[in-house]
């Protein structure tokens, strides 16, 4: 049979056939005993004859016995590999032909059907590549080769291919095959359909042909004539897997799932369930909405064969119906890296970035397909929802406008350009044409809910009101409509007939988390912290290990400040659903803001294991590492996730933050470059850049980076604030202030503040900076950032006892508050207080992993007559932060205390050994000669 013009959307079997333990003993008996070498021609003969007549599990059984008694058997091993390719099981067939070759069976010969193999697997560039060796190809190898040209959207070399075959071979069916499946990809259906009509005339057996034709029938909605032609496959092939799989198909779009899903079962009775049947069971099931099930489907798919793009396609949609946007991203732009001009999957693609908040990106994407497909209603939709996210609402109306013009009955662009003219300010207006939108089609949710939305943001709640009076006549059953409802009433003030909303939603949905979530809000928002937890316990009672409920506990927890319940929680969700992605994430980004790094790491580590290119994970896992200090495998991490997001200038500006970080220099500027490649008006990557030149000490490049920031964001305070710390970097803070003093007009900020109160201690004018802080805590008495700073001021200062009843009034207002009872410990020893001990013990409570917070631990202990105690502390603190000079010279003054001359020698060294100045330095120098 012919091996190329094969439809290349489906993909096979990966699973070799499997006998059960009785029958594989007695074939093995047979073999042993009774298979010569007459015995072999004859079972070969005899699964040659059961291939010829269709039925190929009986064909693979005999192949299978004779390799028994002669495994070396290099065609019989191509037989059965080419027997694996026809029942489509791809994988199987490409190991056993393999074997064929290295056997000793003739290359040539078999490169066609590798080829196959590899078609059949989506390995359409690899299938190029490995039939590229052939001297002399024949028909059937060129048609695999302008297969997987053709695959590879290379139109016109496969159809060059495909004639000189027609040249050499008139009436060769996979050539004919192939030029119909160019012909139909070009929209040419006449002929396409006169392409496969020849095919048959030439070969009326060939299954392929059949395949092709039914293919075609059914694309044009033939359904009747798709099926005759499918039967009559099966009835030369009664094991023809891909004719049930096809009928399958068929079945899907016209909503008749039990028949499709009796077909696939059929298709599954042929052979073991592989690549080709789960495939299309994920199609089965996405088109009734079940993602998940779905998705389970598809990821056996791309274990098998990670490039296959129909796979990846759809995992992208899944996906983003699930709201998992970095790997919907991840699938479709692989996919449209190989099907670049696929309309669905770029909209798909500008839809993830348009809900992840990419709007440059988004509009990245959707470009060629505005120059190619200007008249799409749905692209114009698109990018009009681009410019609106980028708050260009004038661009978004007219493309909204435009769209609707072209499909003028299609009600969501109505509403679409309301919402722009929101946008734009023009609430009258909007309001006009979501009231049109609303008036056409009265019993749409969606619409309305956007017109009762718009009215609530407005807070025009009594024509809200009307609104969803009107939807909730219309659809009296829908939960999201009484979930609505209660807003609406919440904001008229109305709280039981808000209660009684939310409650009816969760009377019709029990599984409806949003109305129960509303419910609890009501309940913080008028200080019932008791009942706002119950009704989020009462719904996790009636949906057991429901992730949302638990996240809501757990936020709820920690606004009560109780994050041990928040960690039990969110541990809780975590180990329901070990599998899903989301709840680990929690999870993790918990444990790092707790400081539980560790922990972090291990479980990041373990999801990452399960989801290797899954980039919210690598991002979690490039965190994790980072807390822990393991930089170079926060790195690797990072490189992943810039493979996995190619197009990211975000990723390639953490590395490069990593990269300064452990002081590689070059590899940051390379990192650096990357980005502002991708995106040049990226001020991060412009701000990390002249920290660079600010490190080399060149000045005036840094300089140029800060006039440009201030050229382009005149109203932004960054352009300027890099001007001011590259003043002070220069030792000139008489000029800093001015820029500091500009970019505080433009945002007042605590960090602001604190660099200009810096600069004028470093002038010299001390009391003026106070004053400023001052001024500052009296309009801003709660701002802990600048409260901290004027205690950290009194200690450098080295008034420690005004330090200390400082810090003493903050633990007291902030009793989490680490720093705080971290510097109230360091001034207390200071000053010679006995309480240094009990405040390094309870700033070490908080956060026993910081390396600061250790060293004061330790260095208290150490100074206080415990120099036993301290020095693990210590040892440890200098494991967490190694290039913290202060803490090893700590470290080094504990060892010399304990009577370990030779470790604090060594400490020693490592201090003194850095370029950088040392505030300590000569009392570590005096220290050195102590311990010689």
């Amino acid at each position: 049979m012919p091996t190329c013009g094969l439809p290349i959307r489906l993909i096979r079997n990966a699973m070799p056939y499997r006998l059960t333990a009785p029958f594989t003993a007695l074939l093995l008996a047979t073999a042993l005993f009774g298979c010569g070498e007459q015995d072999k021609d004859a079972l070969v003969a005899k699964a040659r004859q059961y291939r010829a007549n269709g039925e190929l599990r009986a064909a693979t059984i005999e192949f299978k016995n004779v390799l028994q008694a002669h495994p070396d058997d290099g065609e019989t091993r191509f037989l059965l590999g080419q027997t694996y390719n026809e029942t489509g099981e791809a994988l199987t067939a490409e190991k056993e032909i393999r074997r064929a070759i290295n056997l000793g069976y003739p290359e040539e010969a078999a490169l066609g059907e590798l080829g196959k193999a590899l078609l059949l697997q989506g390995e359409y560039q690899k299938a190029l590549d490995q039939t590229a060796k052939a001297a002399k190809p024949g028909p059937a190898l060129s048609c695999v080769r302008a297969d997987a040209l053709r695959a590879l959207g290379k139109a016109s070399e496969a159809q060059a291919l495909y004639e000189s075959v027609l040249q050499a071979q008139p009436g060769f069916p996979a050539a004919l095959i192939g030029m119909g499946r160019l012909a139909q990809t070009a929209g040419d259906m006449a002929a396409a359909s006169q392409f496969a009509s020849q095919a048959q005339q030439a070969d009326p057996r060939n299954t392929d042909a059949l395949l092709f034709m039914a293919d075609l029938q059914r694309s044009q909605k033939q359904y009747d004539e798709a099926m005759a032609t499918l039967d009559r496959i099966l009835q030369i092939a009664p094991e023809h897997r891909s004719a049930h799989i096809e009928k399958a198909y068929i079945l899907i779009p016209q909503a008749k799932f039990e028949a499709a899903q009796k077909e696939l079962d059929t298709a599954v009775l042929s052979g073991p369930s592989g690549m080709m049947i789960a495939y299309t069971q994920a199609l089965l099931d996405f088109t009734q909405g079940k993602d998940a099930a779905a998705l389970e489907s598809l990821q056996k798919v791309l274990r098998a064969a990670p490039e296959h793009p129909p796979s990846m396609l759809m995992a992208g949609a899944i996906n983003l119906n699930m709201g998992a946007l970095s790997q919907a991203e991840y699938y479709l732009r692989s996919y449209l890296r190989t099907n670049p001009g696929n309309l669905y999957a770029r909209k798909l693609l500008t839809s993830v970035l348009l809900k992840a908040g990419q709007a440059p990106d988004a509009m990245a994407v959707l470009e060629p397909a505005m120059n190619t497909s200007g008249q799409d209603a749905e692209v114009l939709a698109l990018a009009g929802e681009t410019f609106m996210q980028a708050r260009d609402f004038n661009k978004a109306g007219e493309l909204f406008s435009k769209a609707a013009s072209i499909a003028p009955n299609v009600t969501g662009l109505r509403t679409a350009l309301g919402l722009s003219k929101l946008g734009q300010g023009n609430n009258e207006a909007a309001l006009a044409d979501l009231q049109e939108a609303a008036r056409r089609e009265p019993a749409n949710a969606q619409v309305g809910i956007a017109l009762t939305t718009t009215l609530l943001s407005l807070k025009r709640y009594d024509q809200a009101w009307a609104a969803v009076q009107e939807l909730d006549r219309a659809q009296p059953k829908n939960p999201v409509i009484h979930n609505l409802k209660g807003m609406v009433l919440a904001a008229r003030k109305d709280l039981d007939g808000a209660r009684a909303a939310f409650d009816q939603a969760l009377v019709l949905q029990p599984s409806y988390f949003a109305a129960a979530a509303n419910l609890s809000r009501l309940e913080t928002e008028l200080k019932n912290p008791a009942a706002a937890k119950k009704h989020l316990q009462d719904f996790l009672a009636r949906n057991k290990g429901n992730v949302d409920a638990m996240t809501a506990l757990a936020a709820l927890a920690a606004r009560n400040r109780d994050l041990a319940e928040a960690t039990r929680w969110l541990e809780k969700a975590q180990a329901d659903n070990p599998d899903a992605v989301a709840p680990g994430i929690r999870l993790v980004n918990h444990y790092l803001m707790m400081r539980e790094t560790q922990k972090a790491e291990a479980l990041a580590q373990a999801l990452h294991g399960k989801n290797p290119d899954n980039p919210d994970l690598l991002d979690m896992l490039g965190k994790a590492h980072t807390a822990n200090g393991d930089l170079p495998l926060a790195v690797e991490a990072y490189k992943k996730l810039a493979i996995a997001m190619p197009r990211s200038p975000q990723v390639h500006m953490q590395i490069a933050a990593l990269y300064l970080k452990m002081n590689n220099v070059g590899a940051a500027e390379d990192h650096l470059k990357a980005a502002l490649g991708m995106q040049p008006d990226f001020p991060a990557a412009q701000l990390a850049q002249a920290e660079i030149y600010v490190k080399r000490g060149s000045y005036d490049l840094a300089l140029m980076i800060s006039d440009q920031l201030q050229k382009n964001y005149p109203k932004a305070s960054g352009g300027y604030q890099l001007r001011g710390d590259i003043l002070m970097a220069r030792k000139k803070p008489e000029q800093a202030l001015p820029a500091f003093e500009k970019a505080m007009q433009i945002t007042p900020a605590s960090e602001l503040l604190i660099k200009i109160a810096n600069a004028l201690r470093v002038s010299g004018k001390t009391a003026d900076g106070a004053a400023r802080i001052d001024q500052w805590l009296k309009q801003h008495p709660d701002d802990v950032r600048v409260q901290l700073y004027k205690g950290e001021t009194l200690l450098a200062d080295k008034q420690y006892k005004a330090a200390a009843d400082y810090l003493q009034g903050l633990v007291q207002r902030y009793p989490g508050n680490i720093t705080a009872y971290n510097n109230l410990a360091w001034a207390y020893q200071q000053a010679g207080d006995a309480r240094a001990v009990a405040a390094a013990e309870q700033a070490y409570k908080l956060a026993p992993q910081h390396p600061v917070v250790m060293d004061t631990m330790g260095w208290v202990l150490v100074e206080q007559g415990q120099a036993t105690k301290g020095l693990p502390i210590l040892q440890k603190a200098s494991a967490a932060a190694p290039e913290a000079r202060d803490i090893r010279f700590h470290l080094a003054q504990a060892l010399a205390k304990t009577g370990d001359k030779a470790a604090a020698r060594k400490e020693l060294e490592t201090v003194l050994s850095g370029e950088k100045q040392f505030a300590q330095a000569d009392e570590a120098r005096a220290l050195l000669k102590q311990v010689q």
